[in-house]
């Protein structure tokens, strides 16, 4: 970009409308490739949210009216931080008068502002978004407002786009927002990447929060549609900033996993936007681009010695997407990636995914038995993927009658349209 800016300075102002209008297409532009970078320096020169959102309006207002006259700036991006910086000191003198601030006051805050401490980080990390991102994922903050927050401060995304996608009214979500950022406020949260010490605990807050809208994108967690594109998609350009930025071996691994899954979008609906599940699907639309790139990181991931139950995921992903088709799978190999993620990170969903994975290898009994001994102890009553891998396994093993009531459970507690009318169809298909 900054070569592309260089040669339209050349020469002076631009000379007629044409020039101008190509400027402003570039100010567009830039506008969406930088304008959350730009907005992330900015909350670190300025230390509060509302004041960096305004700033980057008016240094874009700004650009609008003097790069067509003038040129576009050699360094687009510094020029609107630049730019921003002094709109914000503008607006602190102004409003001081109206507030009867004192001048010292007024002084004080302007020269923190102006002082471009503080420096880098020591560990070497250079970019202001990865700051966003861990304080908007600061674990002082609720779940929802780090999930909201994220996607509106670090994402760029509206509050009404976001209310839409978790299906909340955009007023409630709006207040989460300003709830958070007052927090961040009143708490003294930093806004910094955390130390070495603390970086594995604060890493999973982050790699959480991405995951969330990542599968709230990929597999909605209700409403009419399967999935959102546009959620998944910006998980995705996160997890991808996250691993420039800081390469921990649990960041690559999210990033492969979120890749091999997104790799089945176009596989697992059907023309009339039904559910196709994943031993259904057709592998020859899976993208076969997104599955090498996964794999690689996949391996990557794994040979650091460091990896998590994300970059396990991963590879039970690559796994499947290595296979023609589900009778050719390696089950056994899916059952023994998921023995070692209960290892590491014991849950009655991973129990529940290698009772299918067993299933799968040794037969419906055996993955009935698993699933069942999950239910008794109380686990998962509520979830309704168990009831519907129950169901499935019982309507394999020719068992009409507990499988009807399973499948009726599931009906009950699935939220997703396309997943209630694919249980209500198996349910359907049983025997009367």
């Amino acid at each position: 970009m900054d070569g592309m800016a260089k040669s339209a300075a050349v020469g002076g102002s631009p000379a007629g409308e044409d020039s101008q209008e190509r400027v402003r297409a570039m100010a567009d532009a830039i506008y969406r490739t930088e304008s959350r970078r730009v907005f992330a320096t900015l909350v670190r020169l300025l230390g509060d949210f509302d004041l960096a959102e305004e700033a980057l309006h008016d240094a874009f207002r700004a650009a609008l009216e003097q790069w067509p006259r003038d040129g576009l700036p050699a360094n687009p991006r510094a020029w609107l931080v630049s730019a921003g910086r002094f709109k914000a000191i503008d607006g602190i003198r102004r409003n001081a008068r109206f507030d009867s601030m004192e001048d010292e006051g007024v002084a004080e805050r302007v020269d923190a502002i102006a002082d471009e401490s503080p420096q880098w980080d020591s560990e070497g990390i250079e970019d202001d978004r990865l700051r966003l991102i861990f304080t908007c994922c600061h674990p002082a903050l609720a779940p929802d407002a780090q999930v909201a927050l994220t996607l509106r401060e670090v994402c760029g995304l509206t509050t009404e786009e976001i209310a839409q996608a978790f299906l909340s009214a955009a007023p409630t979500l709006a207040q989460r927002i300003v709830r958070a950022k007052a927090k961040i406020r009143d708490a003294g949260i930093p806004y910094q990447v955390p130390t070495a010490d603390q970086l594995a605990e604060r890493l999973d807050s982050v790699l959480r929060v991405i995951y969330l809208v990542f599968n709230e994108g990929y597999s909605a967690s209700s409403g009419q549609a399967l999935t959102r594109l546009d959620l998944s998609a910006e998980a995705i350009r996160v997890g991808r900033l996250l691993v420039e930025l800081l390469p921990e071996p649990e960041a690559i691994g999210l990033l492969a996993l979120m890749l091999l899954q997104e790799s089945r979008r176009a596989a697992r609906t059907s023309a009339t936007g039904e559910l196709v599940l994943l031993n259904d699907q057709d592998r020859s639309l899976w993208n076969r681009e997104q599955i090498a790139e996964g794999a690689s990181l996949v391996q990557s991931a794994l040979t650091s010695g460091r990896f998590g139950v994300y970059t396990l995921q991963a590879a039970i992903a690559a796994v499947h997407a290595d296979a023609a088709g589900a009778d050719v799978t390696d089950w056994d190999e899916i059952a023994g990636l998921y023995d070692v993620m209960l290892r590491i990170d014991p849950s009655p969903v991973i129990e529940l995914n290698r009772a299918v994975a067993v299933a799968m290898r040794d037969g419906p009994a055996a993955g009935l038995a698993l699933i069942d001994a999950i239910l008794a102890r109380g686990d998962l009553a509520d979830y309704h993927l168990a009831h519907a891998a129950r169901a499935d396994l019982c309507r394999r093993l020719g068992r009409t009658a507990p499988a009807r009531a399973s499948y009726q459970r599931a009906i009950e507690l699935a939220r997703q349209e396309p997943e209630r009318r694919f249980l209500e169809r198996r349910l359907a298909e049983l025997p009367a």
